[in-house]
């Protein structure tokens, strides 16, 4: 989800008004092979967008533990994390048309039928779709870091948001943030800190886990000295909870 400088841009809504959204908006090429598979896909893997809860077991055809990637890119980390653990449903929300058509490429090519998309804003999503307690984990990697200090009130990581992904978490459930911005990964840690339904499951950053494939993007920036924070956070958990999930 990294941005285009300046997307977006010759928007006059004051800053103090405009919403928090979980995407830029930009143009962006979409292939042949990502647009027919957005055509063939998304009505199979798809969850349209309605302002009401939605049912995951129905549109999971089963009942499983789900974690949530918001602004899941081109899709490779969802793919590998549906992949590598069957066990979980994996919901992924993205705007854009090449990364949706992206990732219901690797979808097919995995035989994977435990991912589901939701083609829409994932402020919005939460709010209306996700009913409170419902998610296993989420996962925010790398979003739009608005690294001019004027844009820093358009960043997603923000107090009321940060509080509505609490409430959707199940007790012991995980918030798994990464970013390559080290003024955005501090502001993270303050605003996650700051949330009462959550606690540091480190010592204010962590080690990348193992459940976080290294995307290509985060390899090329590695090659070029670049430094990535990761934040893990959980729902306070309760007597006999467990987080172990990925």
């Amino acid at each position: 989800m990294q941005p285009e400088d300046g997307a977006g841009g010759g928007d006059a809504t004051p800053e103090r008004d405009r919403p928090i959204r979980s995407f830029v908006l930009r143009q962006s090429r979409t292939s042949n092979a990502q647009r027919r598979a957005v055509e063939t896909g998304l009505p199979r893997f798809g969850i349209p967008y309605a302002p009401q809860r939605v049912d995951l077991d129905d549109f999971f055809g089963r009942k499983a533990p789900r974690i949530l990637e918001i602004g899941f890119g081109m899709g490779e980390s969802s793919a590998e994390l549906a992949a590598k653990h069957p066990e979980i449903d994996v919901l992924g929300i993205e705007v854009h048309t090449p990364g949706v058509g992206n990732l219901l490429k690797l979808v097919e090519a995995g035989g994977l039928s435990n991912v589901r998309i939701i083609q829409h804003d994932a402020v919005e999503v939460l709010t209306h779709m996700l009913a409170e307690d419902s998610l296993q984990g989420v996962h925010v990697f790398f979003p739009d870091p608005w690294p001019k200090k004027r844009h820093h009130k358009r960043r997603m990581i923000q107090p009321p948001l940060v509080h509505l992904l609490a409430t959707r978490l199940v007790t012991g459930g995980h918030l798994h943030l990464a970013t390559d911005w080290e003024d955005y990964a501090r502001q993270m840690l303050e605003v996650l800190s700051a949330e009462p339904l959550l606690e540091n499951t480190g010592h204010d950053f962590v080690e990348r886990p193992a459940s976080r494939p290294l995307t290509r993007f985060e390899t090329r920036g590695l090659r070029l000295g670049h430094q990535v924070w990761d934040l893990l956070f959980r729902r306070r958990p309760g007597p006999g909870t467990s987080s172990d999930l990925p």
